[in-house]
């Protein structure tokens, strides 16, 4: 038998702009909603979580003391992005009596996955230090629903703050990195083949007690269907939502929506 080249464009895979209409304009209207959504919240900015510039995050309070605390950690392929682009996506949380807490991160190819999974570690302890009390709810974004999902693995559960932890829902996440051996992200993210299987949460066993909600939007490129995919069928237990009507960068809208399908499934019983 002859073997076949393997004739898939790995880049191409996990590309999402080109595949979104208008996907040119979503920085900008991301600013604007971000921008406004902090001018009119409670909060502090900037606190602290580390030495580096970027280890920071912003807290959002709700108008009556926090019945607990949601921490939502952006996507950008552990390369892009800060906290600024993504204050609005606290809205829900604060109109269900949470508060919120948005990280910066230290940006690859500065770093290295695992650090930025340090970082991660690190803030979501700093932060429930901030909000001692309530159930801790984590949420994040395609490189955040990857780092969020690692808080539930062994080696990177953040401290005391663990065992607060009362749900997780990582959002087109992606679970294993090894695809991205094959694209030329590999090397801005400092991956080899070790690297990406030890930073891989479908490869790792999770906290058992801890409720995972897996959700992708279901007009998302293959790759990422199947990367959540992966996950809910690694994870005993996890649920998975291919949300109807949704691509990678307005999957999360409903998280600056009380009512949301999303906002339900996060916070719902809590």
């Amino acid at each position: 038998m002859v073997m076949q080249a393997e004739t898939v464009d790995w880049d191409d895979a996990y590309a999402n702009a080109p595949y979104i209409p208008d996907s040119e304009t979503y920085p900008a209207r991301l600013t604007a909603a971000a921008e406004a959504f902090r001018a009119a919240a409670s909060g502090e900015l900037d606190c602290p979580y580390g030495e580096h510039p970027r280890q920071r995050f912003d807290l959002f309070l709700p108008e009556a003391e926090p019945k607990g605390l949601m921490v939502f950690v952006h996507g950008g392929y552990w390369m892009r992005f800060d906290k600024s682009f993504w204050s609005h996506m606290a809205a829900a949380a604060l109109a269900r009596g949470f508060a919120a807490v948005l990280p910066s991160y230290r940006l690859a190819p500065e770093v290295t996955i695992p650090e930025i999974t340090a970082d991660i570690r690190a803030a979501v302890a700093a932060a429930a230090a901030r909000v001692p009390e309530g159930p801790l709810v984590l949420a994040g974004h395609s490189a955040g629903g990857h780092l969020v999902a690692r808080m539930l693995c062994a080696d990177a559960a953040p401290g005391a703050a663990a065992a607060r932890i009362a749900r997780v829902m990582p959002i087109s996440l992606i679970s294993d990195l090894r695809p991205l051996l094959k694209t030329q992200m590999a090397g801005p993210l400092g991956l080899d083949a070790d690297s990406a299987a030890a930073e891989s949460p479908a490869l790792m066993a999770p906290r058992a007690d801890v409720p995972v909600h897996v959700w992708v939007g279901a007009d998302e490129r293959p790759a990422f269907v199947d990367q959540a995919r992966w996950l809910a069928e690694a994870w005993t237990g996890a649920a998975l939502t291919v949300d109807p009507g949704h691509h990678h960068f307005n999957v999360i809208d409903g998280l600056a929506r009380a009512d949301s399908p999303l906002a339900t499934a996060l916070f719902d019983g809590l």
